[in-house]
C-alpha cells in the first residue's frame, strides 16, 4: 500500500492552483490522518484567542481576507485547531513530510504548518465544507457546527448574471421571495425557480421606465396654486395623487355633463396617457362610484348649511320630462339668505316621480323632502306653475304642514310662477291674430326649406345691403317668445321678400304691406313682455324687490293697448288684460310688500303706481298692503317674545357654581336676561314693532341707484330695525318664477340631456344635485371675480341658430 504521505504531497502540489480544491483536499487529509492514527485528536480547543502569525510563503489558507472563491467572492470560514499529532505510529516509518519543520526538500512547508506548538497558526477549515449556490434573496445561511464552539459559514450568494436584476431587487415579503422594481416599486415573484421572463415583460411596459415622470427628476417641478380662502398664489412642489385625479375626473363629468362613457373613448384615453401616464384610468362603474361619493359629501355640506340657517326658506318646484324615455322628474330647490346676507340656492331633490302625477303623489314627494331636510317648519312660500293640479297640491300641503310655523298662517304659501303667467297671457293674445302673421310665417318656411334657398336669400340680402347677420328662424306656436323672435328678424329683411318674389316664380306667399305693419305693432307690444320674461327667467335671479315695478309697467301697458285704434291690437290687449287681472292679486301682493322694505321705494312706489292702476280705489289698495305689513310685524314680534321667554327660562345651571366669582357672573347674567325680558314686555305694550315700521316709512327714501345693495343695507341696519331686518331676510329671497328649478335640468333651455336620460334615476339625481352644489360652491368662492357660467357639453352651438332659442320653455 502506497504511503499516505506520498499521496498527500502529490495531491497538494497539484491543487495549489485552486484554493477551493485545496480546502477540500485538506479536509480529506485530516480524515486520513485520523483514520491511520497518524495524529491523535485533541480533546479541547487550544489558544483559540491567539492571533496566528503568517507563514513564510504567505499562504492564502492562513489569511481569510485574502482567500477567495473562483468567482472572486471571499470564502467565509471559521478557524478551529487541527488535531494533535501522536508521538509515534506503526504506520509512520519515516518522518512525515508534514511533520514540524520538514518538507520534501528539507525546508519548512509553507502549506501545512501542523505541529504541536501552541503558537503555530491554525488552518481555516470546516468539518464538512460545502459551498451552497443560491439565487434567491434569502441571504447567506450559516451551518450549525458539529463540535462545541465550532461555527462554520461556507455559503455564499452567487452573483445573478441576468441583466434583469439591474432593475430589480430581491426581498422577503410575508415569507416569500419577491422581486421589487426599482422604478415603480411593484412586486413580482422573485424566486430563482420562477425565471425572469415575467420580469422582462414588466420592464417592457413599466410606465416609469418607459416615460420620464416628474417624480424621477432630481429637481422637483413647482406649480402655481391659488388659495381657496384668500385667493393668494403660491408655488408648491407637484406630487401625483391617483385619488385626487380620480376625484377631479368625477367633478369634471358632473360639472359639464359629460357622459360616463367618456372613460371608454379612445381619444380621451390617449389624451390622459400623454398627459400623465401614471394615472390609471378608471372604468365607468368606478367613475359612477366616485360620483356617488362626491354626491354624499356635498349633500352632507348642504344639509349642514340648511340646518344652521336661521331664516325661512322659499321653495320652487316643477315637473320636467326626460328627452327619450319620457320619464317625469320633480326638481325641488330651496332659496334662502345665509348668515352673511348672501343669496343662496340649493337643489334638494331631483326625484323620479312615476305616472300619474296626481296631487297626492306630488304632495307626498314634497312632504318627504321637507322632512328629510328638516325644513318643514322653516317654509315661507312655494312657487309652482299655474295649473289646477298644483293648486290642489298646495291645499293638501296646508293640511299636512303645521300652519303655526307658516307665514301669516300659510296665506302667503302659494306663489304662482310669473313667467308661466306671462306665457299664458301672451299666448291668448296671439291666438286672436294668428291669421294676420300667417303669410310671414309661410315666407320664412319657404326660404329656410333648403340650403339652396337659404343661399339665394342671403345673396339677395347682400345685394340690397341689409346689414344683418341673423338668420331667419321659424317659431313654435306654443312658445310666444319664438314668435316674437321670428317677427323681429323677418322685419329686418322686410325689403328682401318682395325682391325675391320678382325672381322666384314658385314663391307666391310673400307678405303685404298691412302684414308688415301689423307685425311691427305686435313686436313693439311683445318687446316689453319679452324683456320682463328674460328678467324673470334669468338664472342669476335678483331679490324680489326688483319685480314689482316691472309688473306694474305691464299692467299699465295693457290698459293703454286696449285703447288702441288698431282693432286687432285692441282685441289682443283686452284678452291679455283679462288673463292678467286673474293673476294680478296673487302676484302683486307679495311683490308690493317686498318693495316697501326697499329703502329706495317704501310706500312711495305704491303711491306712484296704484293711482294709474286702480284709479280712485288706489288709497284703499294701499291701505290693504300697509295692514298686511302690520300683520307681519305683529307675527314676528310675538315670535321674538316667545324666543325671549325661552331664553329667560333656559338660564338655569346644571349645578351651582363653586367659586364666588362664578356665582356673581351667573347672577349678573340672569339679572340681565330678566332685564331684556322686562324691556321686551314693556315695549310690547306700546306697539314698538309698528312704531319701528312707521319710523322706517316716515324717515324718507334713499336716493335711487341701480347698483344699490339691499342685502348689505339690511345687514348693516339690523340694530336700528331688528324686526324689519328679520322680515326682510325671509321675504326678499322669494322667487316669482320656477326658472331656478328649470335650470337644474338645463341651462340651455332644453330637457334632460339624452345621455343623462339613459341613466338610472338614482344616478341622475346624484349627478344633477351634485352639479348644482358644486357650481354654487364655485360661484360662492371668494377667489372668483364673478359668477361663472355653467358650461356643459351641449353648449357648443353657434349663436343665432335656427332653433329659435327661447327664454322660457313651459308646456300647457
Amino acid at each position: 500500500m502506497e504511503s499516505p504521505n506520498n499521496i498527500i504531497i502529490s495531491d497538494l502540489n497539484y491543487t495549489k492552483r485552486n484554493t477551493k480544491t485545496v480546502l477540500v483536499i485538506l479536509n480529506f487529509v485530516v480524515k486520513q490522518f485520523v483514520e491511520f492514527e497518524i495524529w491523535e485528536p485533541k480533546t479541547e480547543m487550544e489558544n483559540t484567542n491567539k492571533s496566528s502569525s503568517s507563514s513564510p510563503s504567505g499562504s492564502p489558507l492562513r489569511n481569510k481576507s485574502s482567500s477567495s472563491s473562483p468567482s472572486g467572492s471571499p470564502l467565509r470560514t471559521e478557524r478551529f485547531p487541527l488535531p494533535a499529532m501522536r508521538p509515534s505510529s506503526p504506520f509512520s516509518r519515516s518522518p512525515s513530510p508534514l511533520s514540524p519543520g520538514s518538507s520534501p526538500s528539507g525546508s519548512p512547508s509553507p502549506l501545512c504548518p501542523l505541529n504541536n506548538n501552541p503558537k503555530s497558526p491554525t488552518v481555516d477549515l470546516g468539518e464538512d465544507l460545502e459551498l451552497e449556490e443560491q439565487e434567491g434573496g434569502e441571504g447567506e445561511r450559516e451551518r450549525e457546527p458539529t463540535n462545541e464552539g465550532l461555527e462554520l459559514d461556507t455559503t455564499r450568494k452567487r452573483k445573478t448574471t441576468s441583466d434583469v436584476w439591474d432593475h430589480f431587487t430581491r426581498k422577503k415579503v410575508d415569507g416569500k421571495i419577491k422581486a421589487q422594481c426599482h422604478h415603480c416599486s411593484k412586486l413580482y415573484l422573485g424566486d430563482s425557480s420562477q425565471g425572469t421572463t415575467h420580469l422582462r415583460n414588466h420592464l417592457a411596459r413599466c410606465p416609469r421606465l418607459k416615460f420620464k415622470d416628474i417624480r424621477d427628476m432630481r429637481q422637483q417641478v413647482l406649480i402655481k396654486q391659488q388659495n381657496k380662502v384668500d385667493g393668494t398664489m403660491s408655488l408648491n412642489a407637484y406630487q401625483f395623487d391617483q385619488g385626487k385625479v380620480r376625484n377631479n375626473l368625477a367633478r369634471m363629468v358632473i360639472l359639464h355633463e359629460y357622459p360616463l362613457s367618456i372613460v371608454d373613448h379612445i381619444g380621451f384615453r390617449e389624451f390622459v396617457v400623454s398627459l400623465q401616464p401614471l394615472f390609471k384610468l378608471v372604468t365607468r362603474n368606478t367613475l359612477k362610484s366616485d360620483i356617488l361619493k362626491i354626491y354624499d359629501n356635498e349633500r352632507e355640506k348642504a344639509l349642514k348649511m340648511t340646518d344652521k340657517n336661521g331664516s325661512t326658506m322659499t321653495i320652487t318646484t316643477d315637473m320636467w320630462t326626460s328627452s327619450n324615455k319620457k320619464r317625469g322628474f320633480m326638481v325641488i330647490t330651496a332659496h334662502f339668505i345665509d348668515h352673511t346676507w348672501t343669496l343662496q340656492s340649493r337643489v334638494l331633490r331631483f326625484v323620479y316621480v312615476p305616472s300619474p302625477h296626481t296631487k297626492d303623489v306630488l304632495a307626498d314627494v314634497l312632504v318627504d323632502c321637507f322632512l328629510e331636510w328638516n325644513i318643514d317648519r322653516k317654509l315661507s312660500t312655494i312657487t309652482v306653475d299655474n295649473c289646477s293640479t298644483n293648486d290642489a297640491m298646495i291645499r293638501l300641503l296646508l293640511n299636512k304642514l303645521d300652519s303655526s310655523s307658516l307665514m301669516l298662517g300659510g296665506s302667503m304659501l302659494h306663489m304662482r310662477c310669473a313667467a308661466h303667467i306671462l306665457n299664458l297671457i301672451v299666448q291668448d293674445g296671439l291666438s286672436l291674430i294668428g291669421d294676420g302673421i300667417e303669410r310671414i310665417r309661410d315666407s320664412v318656411i319657404y326660404w329656410i326649406g333648403s340650403p339652396k334657398r337659404r343661399q339665394k336669400f342671403e345673396e339677395n340680402a347682400c345685394q340690397l345691403r341689409v346689414q344683418c347677420t341673423k338668420e331667419l328662424v321659424l317659431d313654435c306656436k306654443t312658445r310666444w317668445n319664438s314668435t316674437y323672435l321670428m317677427l323681429s328678424t323677418a322685419l329686418i329683411y322686410k325689403d328682401v321678400f318682395p325682391h325675391l318674389a320678382k325672381r322666384e316664380t314658385s314663391y307666391s306667399s310673400f307678405p303685404y304691406d298691412h302684414d308688415w305693419e301689423l307685425a311691427k305693432d305686435i313686436c313693439g307690444k311683445l318687446e316689453l313682455f319679452h324683456s320682463v320674461t328674460e328678467f324673470f327667467s334669468g338664472r342669476k335671479y335678483p331679490t324680489t324687490n326688483m319685480y314689482f315695478t316691472l309688473v306694474c309697467e305691464l299692467k299699465i301697458a295693457l290698459n293703454e293697448w286696449s285703447l288702441s285704434s288698431n282693432e286687432m291690437i285692441a282685441t289682443m290687449a283686452e284678452s291679455m288684460l283679462a288673463k292678467f287681472n286673474s293673476y294680478w292679486a296673487n302676484v302683486s301682493v307679495v311683490m308690493a310688500v317686498v318693495a316697501i322694505f326697499d329703502p329706495r321705494y317704501k310706500m312711495k312706489l305704491l303711491e306712484f303706481y296704484y293711482p294709474n292702476i286702480y284709479g280712485d280705489n288706489s288709497n284703499l289698495e294701499i291701505e290693504k298692503i300697509k295692514n298686511l305689513c302690520y300683520d307681519l310685524l305683529d307675527e314676528y314680534g310675538d315670535l321674538d317674545e316667545s324666543l325671549a321667554n325661552n331664553e329667560g327660562s333656559s338660564h338655569i345651571p346644571a349645578s351651582s357654581a363653586s367659586s364666588p366669582t362664578a356665582q356673581m357672573k351667573f347672577r349678573l347674567s340672569g339679572a340681565m336676561s330678566c332685564f331684556d325680558l322686562f324691556v321686551n314686555n314693556s315695549s310690547k305694550r306700546h306697539g314698538s314693532d309698528r312704531m319701528e315700521f312707521d319710523y322706517f316709512i316716515d324717515e324718507g327714501v334713499l336716493k335711487r341707484s341701480e347698483d344699490f345693495d339691499i342685502l348689505g343695507w339690511c345687514k348693516s341696519n339690523g340694530l336700528k330695525y331688528p324686526t324689519l331686518q328679520r322680515i326682510a331676510r325671509d321675504i326678499l329671497v322669494t322667487p316669482v318664477t320656477t326658472v331656478a328649478s328649470g335650470s337644474a335640468f338645463s341651462t340651455s333651455r332644453r330637457l334632460l340631456s339624452p345621455h343623462r336620460s339613459r341613466l338610472h334615476p338614482k344616478t341622475i339625481e346624484a349627478i344633477m344635485c351634485a352639479q348644482n352644489w358644486l357650481w354654487s360652491e364655485i360661484n360662492g368662492s371668494s377667489t372668483m371675480s364673478g359668477d361663472c357660467d355653467l358650461q356643459t357639453i351641449l353648449d357648443d352651438g353657434e349663436p343665432n341658430e335656427e332653433d329659435g332659442s327661447c327664454v322660457t320653455v313651459v308646456d300647457d
